[in-house]
């Protein structure tokens, strides 16, 4: 769980479906983004920057200008320096510290990269989705996974902060199949990972084949037990996970249309509260005697997440135990990942 003050002030800046060479099965841009597949001149780039400037915290740091939603390194060359040179302005103004994007493995190469000398872009995202190679087909990805193994090389050769972005639920995907991804991509060493689980966006051609009976969505119980593990298996591997799951304000539109599939707005919120439960669960049957009253202590920050959505993770506590009084209390003395039961017992999460 990362710390407030090591999360960039994101001003995100979509360009949906551009430089893409085709719509991979589950992409829906219009529906992700709620903007039209069209370019953004400088003029808008600047406005919408200085937009997201008026809402920054004062100390909170770095701020970066980040192209989602697209292929950004399959734009034309021109444009791509055209969206550069703007976004460095604020750079140069001290305003904003660096550049970020997400691109497909495929469209990273020495040549392409040389476009972002003299420019101060620190981050590259990649969209990996999964390193199955019969899923990328399935999924119409139209790349490999050899793609993303050099995609990475290159990219830490050049020296960025390189994220992976993958997937679970796709075509043709099952548990064995996404670890089998998260350790291909652990390998590779980036600096963090966002997971996001499939889901049936109108439009899309994962919607034909939905409504045709010819695929079948994730259940968001199976997502979230999976995610879980793909959580808990990164953090043993000191990598980040800094998303899981879609969310309503920054991924979808206000009128995205989802037919089906594992969306929850608190998707994340509640693999953490699966995890503080499962710790909590580890530390009562280890106590050899039963107490009518527990407190548990965490960390102000951990606090919904040890409770659950509506009290969930308490509920479920006091009939396993047969707990008539149950305390959550903060402690800024604990880390966030962390808890304490009767001030005697000090857990720290195991990892698979």
């Amino acid at each position: 769980m990362l710390e407030k003050k090591n999360i960039p002030f994101i001003i995100p800046i979509f360009l949906p479906h551009v430089g893409c060479p085709h719509q991979c099965a589950f992409c829906n841009q219009l529906s992700i983004t709620g903007v039209k597949k069209n370019t953004i001149s400088p003029e808008k780039l600047d406005l919408l920057i200085n937009e997201f400037l008026q809402y920054k915290e004062r100390h909170r740091r770095p701020v970066q200008v980040a192209f989602y939603g697209g292929n950004f390194l399959g734009l034309k060359k021109d444009y791509i320096k055209l969206l550069l040179d703007e976004s460095t302005r604020f750079v140069k103004n001290g305003k904003v510290d660096s550049i970020r994007f997400s691109t497909r493995p495929d469209t990273i190469s020495y040549e392409q990269l040389d476009i972002l000398d003299n420019y101060p872009v620190s981050t590259v995202e990649i969209g990996v989705q999964s390193m199955d190679d019969k899923v990328l087909v399935m999924a119409k990805r139209g790349h490999t996974a050899l793609d993303t193994e050099k995609a990475a090389a290159i990219l830490k050769e050049r020296n960025y902060e390189v994220g992976m972005q993958m997937m679970i639920g796709l075509p043709g995907d099952d548990e064995t199949k996404s670890l089998f991804t998260a350790h291909k991509i652990a390998a590779l060493s980036p600096d963090f990972v966002r997971i996001y689980p499939t889901v049936v966006l109108a439009k899309s051609r994962l919607a034909i084949w939905y409504q045709k009976g010819e695929y079948t969505p994730w259940s968001l119980a199976r997502s979230i037990a999976l995610v879980k593990n793909l959580y808990l298996f990164f953090k043993s591997k000191a990598i980040p996970v800094i998303r899981m799951g879609l969310q309503a304000s920054e991924d979808l539109a206000k009128d995205a249309a989802i037919l089906s599939g594992p969306f929850h707005p608190a998707f994340g919120h509640m693999i953490y509260s699966e995890i503080f439960l499962d710790m909590a669960i580890a530390v009562l049957k280890a106590e050899k005697d039963s107490c009518d009253t527990i407190t548990i202590k965490v960390n102000p920050r951990s606090i919904s997440k040890m409770r659950g959505l509506k009290n969930k993770n308490v509920e479920t506590l006091k009939t396993k135990f047969n707990i008539k009084l149950l305390e959550i209390i903060p402690d800024h003395s604990i880390a966030e990942d962390r808890l304490t039961i009767s001030s005697k017992t000090d857990f720290y999460p195991k990892h698979p």
